[in-house]
């Protein structure tokens, strides 16, 4: 009896997810141990790392699982990165629209000059890289490196010194339409956007993907985000990561007060 269309899509479907497996197992293999600032050629791209870990997960969800896919009409899409790291984001966005403008924000400058690097050995050029973070605020503010991807701001008592990174509004770039939104800020998630809707310049913004940080201890926020996106008139999907990038969100569902968790708010305008 002949194998219907359903099913041999769904067929194609495992075939195509145990080949993606094994690449991402000899990738994993392949990078996990490289140390800080290794140059290591990645797919179709020569890239030198913060360290083996954060090249391969952001690898496997840029390029592999396409947590920033987008589709659109226009050759030219303006794209705003808020969080490029060392550049596979940027990489990905001009992957699938060279003629695409983007964006860069890196607030941590080893890593903005390890951005441009990688963009510039690869070939990819009319990227605007701008070394700052994004905030509620412009200003300068205490801010912790790690070298990787999780450098973040940070209240330190009056008088204690700390690091300090430049900080600027998102509406300040969103004065002309937006086809597509990246925030992967470390937290600031919600106040970068609650600012953009408060001075109505969110609503040039077409869609975005925005990772929702939550934090060990911290407040509880993704209900005050979707609530946000909504009044913004966007409708929103959400998604917790594979079970590598994401395991704390897999049942048994078990809380872990010491630990952090985060997933992805897709949204788009109707």
């Amino acid at each position: 009896m002949p194998t219907s269309t359903p099913t041999a899509a769904r067929l194609t479907r495992q075939q195509i997810e145990a080949t993606q497996q094994e690449q991402l197992l000899k990738l994993r293999g392949r990078l996990w141990d490289k140390p800080a600032n290794s140059i290591c050629q990645i797919g179709d791209y020569r890239l030198r790392i913060t360290d083996g870990p954060n090249a391969y997960m952001q690898y496997k969800d840029v390029f592999v699982r396409g947590i920033y896919r987008f589709t659109c009409d226009r050759p030219d899409p303006v794209i705003i990165d808020g969080g490029s790291n060392m550049g596979i984001s940027v990489l990905g966005f001009r992957h699938d629209h060279p003629g695409s403008r983007v964006i860069a924000f890196e607030p941590d400058p080893a890593i903005a000059d390890l951005l441009a690097e990688n963009l510039d050995r690869n070939g990819v050029a009319d990227v605007e890289i701008i070394q700052a973070g994004l905030a509620a605020e412009a200003g300068v503010i205490s801010f912790t490196p790690d070298g990787s991807a999780g450098g973040h701001i940070v209240d330190v008592p009056a008088g204690a010194a700390a690091p300090s990174i430049q900080v600027v509004r998102l509406s300040d770039y969103l004065v002309q339409p937006v086809d597509f939104l990246k925030l992967n800020i470390e937290g600031q998630e919600l106040p970068v956007l609650r600012e953009a809707h408060e001075s109505g310049r969110l609503a040039n913004v077409n869609r975005m993907v925005v990772e929702y940080h939550g934090w060990a201890g911290g407040k509880q926020c993704l209900g005050d985000l979707l609530n946000l996106l909504d009044q913004a008139g966007f409708r929103y999907l959400v998604h917790d990561f594979d079970s590598e990038t994401g395991p704390l969100t897999k049942p048994p569902f078990r809380h872990r007060p010491k630990a952090d968790w985060f997933c992805l708010v897709h949204a788009q305008r109707p």
